[in-house]
């Protein structure tokens, strides 16, 4: 952390490499479901074009984790800066980059499953959406505002501090740098 003024929250490499770990066993048993698919009497997994299938998106999915996590790993920027002009989001894949305060109206919480996100509401959100260029990134981030109201969302997951802190740092300094 650098000053009053100006909070930088760090990745957490032992999350991220633990991250890259889950996602190497998954792009192994993907490749397995592919090549050599386990014979099963199941419903589901009895069926080959299922179990390839299911290897294809597994390996693909995570291979894209990978890749971010990897390109996140090498970056030696913070994963979120907050500061008087607003919060810079470098945390994720899709992260928005920096959004000032005035865009911001409100901070919610959403889930999906056990997994916490702030979801930071803006008052133009297709100006973030307009601002990505790469067509995954534009369709990851078209599906969050679909889906939860607003195109930026932000984890702790890949950061050094957890859910709770986070969002309270985040409440406190929007009350402090809007007003």
């Amino acid at each position: 952390m650098s000053s009053i003024d100006q909070i930088e929250i760090p990745f957490s490499k032992t999350k991220m490499v633990l991250t890259l770990l889950g996602s190497l066993v998954f792009i192994g048993l993907g490749l397995w479901f592919v090549i050599d698919p386990p014979a099963s009497n199941h419903r589901v997994f009895g069926n080959p074009t299922r179990v390839f299938t299911v290897g294809l998106v597994s390996m693909l999915f995570f291979g894209l984790v990978c890749v971010v996590v990897i390109r996140k790993l090498v970056d030696n920027r913070p994963g979120l800066i907050i500061h008087r002009q607003g919060i810079v989001d470098n945390s994720s894949g899709v992260s928005a980059g920096l959004i000032p305060w005035g865009d911001i109206e409100d901070i919610e919480i959403s889930q999906v499953m056990n997994q916490k996100f702030i979801m930071i509401i803006v008052n133009n959100p297709e100006f973030y959406l307009n601002k990505v260029n790469n067509p995954l990134k534009k369709n990851a981030i078209k599906m969050n505002y679909l889906s939860y109201g607003s195109p930026i969302s932000i984890s702790s997951n890949s950061l050094q501090t957890n859910f709770n802190d986070l969002l309270s740092l985040l409440t406190k300094k929007m009350a402090e740098f809007k007003s």
